[in-house]
């Protein structure tokens, strides 16, 4: 006797059941924005790197005296 909700009257057979809900959020779509994300990031990086301290500012000199002293 399978008495589930004790009421003294038999429910029969116990069955379990899963539902699954499939649901289709376009999981790629998170990655795209990432990666643009990332190439914006990039772009502006660029674009003020003068501003960040990222380049150009060294100066090289055109010629570097050397003296040699010969005792």
């Amino acid at each position: 006797m399978s008495d589930i909700n004790r009421d003294g009257v038999d429910d029969g057979r116990v069955v379990e059941r899963t539902t699954v809900i499939n649901t289709d959020s376009g999981g790629g779509s998170g990655a795209i924005v990432a990666i643009v994300l990332i190439i914006a990031l990039l772009v502006l990086a660029y674009l003020f790197r003068d501003q960040l301290g990222f380049g150009g500012g060294a100066s090289v000199p055109e010629q570097i005296e050397v003296k040699v002293d010969n005792d």
